[in-house]
């Protein structure tokens, strides 16, 4: 699968609205949209606030994630911040209802995903950051991978125990995120013993670790700091995952692609 023309450099939206590399903190409007859309979750109601929307939601994200652009450069270059409002970090907040019993059309949250290069999607392995009302979390790992990249990260982890294990209990990681998440299966996965000390997180089909922040930091300076820490403390982990899957953590040029 080919990868998508992408580098670690920032994408700006197009237009001409120029974007300044520092980011002071989100509009107190951004949390009272969503407390409102929450309470109005219909295709009326968000078509009347719909430049409200672009306003106070898309426009600051946009402007989040090109200052994020930088900080994530120094984590690993192989991770983008995209500030396209479509098609790039930003998650879109139109909810596909197409087999879901609940119809509500929009999340209510606010969120980005920044992705390795090679991904294309939401199962790729990337740094992540949620909004709503009463939570705000950064973090990130890799949600739901198909299963010959969930085979080659339970690969790892059995090849590297102590590596894994170095991560995962490690003091900053442990201040940070506690442990790692992720809903597991049942039953130890076909060809892995069921008696391996590491056999939860072997039945794992996601690996995330997430923070939560307080949401007074939104409307600060202080907020993309602490999400610039949370996603440094979150990079053994990522590291980890991205090598597992046969990435680059550290590019000196492109990889391939994505399995």
């Amino acid at each position: 699968m080919a990868v998508r023309k992408k580098t670690g450099r920032v994408r700006q939206p197009s237009g001409k609205r120029k974007i300044d590399i520092s980011f002071s903190g989100f509009p107190r409007d951004l949390v009272k949209f969503l407390r409102e859309l929450s309470r109005n979750n219909n295709r009326e109601w968000f078509q009347e606030n719909k430049d409200r929307y672009k306003k106070s939601i898309v426009a600051p994200l946009c402007d989040f994630i090109v200052a994020m652009g930088p900080r994530l450069e120094k984590i690993s270059n192989c991770y983008v911040a995209d500030a396209r409002p479509h098609g790039g970090s930003m998650f879109r907040i139109y909810r596909d209802v197409r087999f879901a019993r609940d119809k509500r059309p929009y999340k209510e949250h606010a969120a980005c995903h920044f992705r390795h290069e090679a991904g294309k999607d939401a199962h790729a392995p990337g740094f992540y950051l949620h909004i709503e009302p009463k939570e705000v979390f950064a973090g990130g790992g890799i949600w739901m991978p198909p299963n010959p990249s969930l085979d080659k990260i339970r690969q790892a982890i059995v090849e590297k125990p102590e590596q894994w294990k170095k991560i995962t209990t490690g003091k900053t990681f442990v201040k940070y995120f506690s442990a790692v998440q992720g809903a597991g299966l049942k039953r130890p996965p076909r060809g892995f013993d069921k008696e391996h000390p590491l056999i939860e997180d072997l039945k794992r089909k996601s690996f995330f670790a997430m923070h939560k922040i307080d949401t007074k930091l939104l409307y600060t300076p202080q907020f993309i700091t602490e999400v610039d820490r949370s996603f440094t403390a979150l990079s053994p982990l990522l590291e980890f995952l991205t090598l597992a899957l046969e990435l680059p953590y550290a590019r000196s040029k492109r990889p391939i692609g994505f399995i």
